[in-house]
């Protein structure tokens, strides 16, 4: 552990590690990863094996065939749905502003409906691996599968994702159709995207003050601004398009939030695992000096929220999503929980992602976790003495170490 302080504390950092532009240093093919032929664990192949003795399990319905069944057998809640309009995603075909893509989430499955489109569409975290895309047919049947489908790594596998097969979110002017106008430009957006740069080709529910955002919003002359007071703090779908065969009238504005925020960082996180296996499995001599450190620099930063744009309004959503999120655990002794919002200034009430309790954070190689858990208390002890990270105030790092000390297991003896 003093050897990997040493090598943090000789390190000069630059505002952000930009993965982005450096490719993965070895390959998924690579004896430490096998993503294509390597076992899997996560919940969808564990529902499947499920199915293999109980293909009763789930059920169809006229409508939306098996998408009830299956947000209830993945711990899907509906409040999370959000609605997608541009032609995004493998069906496209089906997509548009009068039949939205309805996706959603928990922290480690994402599924995606479209009324009337063949398939159910879900993404998967697997612990190691990463994201696995899955499909399920819609045509009732007595043993439903899911399938895997490495094909989506077409659009899934790219600079945009970290290199890594993973998850993104595309905002951009979207025409009446739900055709993507990206000559007009396009965001890929996290937590670090200015307010008025998200959820093109998205519709929004909920409230947020004077900030603007481009969803709910078809360009017809592309020399004028699509958003307008009619598109911005909407209540409900209701009117927008038949909401018949979908489980709510809403998208919710802070559950895109979190869904914008938790994206990258599930991307980091296979980034780092990746890395981190290949460099133990090929012996690199130093581990703080190569591939892993960079992507280690970046997630702990993406972690912290040290790039995030800030809010320069209130926001509250209207689908109940805030309120079952903020409920969750663990808590400290205070009753203080990483889950809970803000939404007045920034996402979280303390910045420290919820997802550092996650399977695939705690399914890092020990040496990893090592080298994450010394530059986050580089930050949170104040040693880090780089500008940037002055935003995080004293009394919120002192928070997190506090909250971190009382519900993390496996946390570091020098955090005490």
């Amino acid at each position: 552990m003093c050897l990997l302080a040493a090598a943090w504390a000789g390190t000069v950092l630059a505002a952000a590690s930009q993965l982005e532009e450096r490719p993965f240093s070895a390959s998924p093919d690579h004896s430490a990863i096998e993503y294509a032929s390597g076992p899997t664990r996560d919940a969808v192949a564990s529902l499947n094996l499920e199915l293999a003795n109980a293909p009763g399990k789930l059920s169809h319905q006229t409508g939306s065939g098996y998408l009830q069944s299956v947000l209830r057998a993945l711990q899907l809640p509906v409040d999370s749905q959000l609605m997608v309009f541009s032609k995004t995603g493998l069906q496209r075909a089906w997509t548009n502003p009068a039949n939205p893509r309805a996706l959603f989430f928990n922290d480690h499955v994402v599924l995606g409906y479209v009324r009337g489109a063949p398939v159910l569409e879900l993404v998967a975290q697997d612990p190691r691996q990463g994201a696995i895309f899955y499909t399920l047919d819609q045509r009732q049947t007595e043993r439903p599968t899911f399938v895997r489908k490495n094909e989506c790594l077409t659009c899934h596998l790219s600079r945009n994702t970290l290199d890594v097969p993973g998850l993104l979110v595309r905002s951009q002017p979207t025409g009446p159709s739900g055709e993507s106008l990206r000559q007009l430009g396009q965001h890929v957006i996290d937590h670090r995207s200015a307010f008025d740069q998200r959820w093109g080709g998205y519709f929004v529910t909920g409230s947020h003050g004077s900030m603007h955002h481009m969803g709910n919003a078809v360009v017809t002359n592309e020399g004028a601004p699509a958003s307008t007071a009619a598109t911005l703090n909407v209540s409900s779908l209701e009117g927008r398009f038949n909401t018949k065969d979908y489980p709510t009238p809403y998208s919710d504005v802070v559950a895109l939030m979190v869904f914008d925020h938790q994206m990258r960082m599930m991307n980091l996180l296979t980034r780092v695992g990746w890395e981190a296996r290949v460099s133990i499995q090929d012996r690199k001599a130093d581990l703080a000096r190569g591939p892993l450190r960079d992507a280690v620099i970046e997630l702990v930063d993406y972690l912290l929220f040290i790039d995030e744009a800030p809010l320069a309004s209130r926001v509250q959503g209207v689908s109940g999503f805030a309120e079952r999120f903020e409920a969750q655990r663990p808590r400290d002794k205070r009753n203080r929980s990483l889950y809970q919002l803000d939404l007045t200034r920034r996402l979280v009430r303390y910045p420290c992602s919820y997802m550092i309790y996650s399977d695939p954070f705690d399914a890092l190689p020990s040496e990893a976790t090592a080298m994450i858990y010394q530059r986050v208390w580089r930050i949170l002890s104040g040693q880090e003495q780089e500008p940037r990270y002055a935003k995080v105030s004293p009394k919120d790092r002192r928070a997190v170490i506090e909250i971190l000390r009382d519900t993390k297991k496996g946390l570091p003896a020098y955090f005490r």
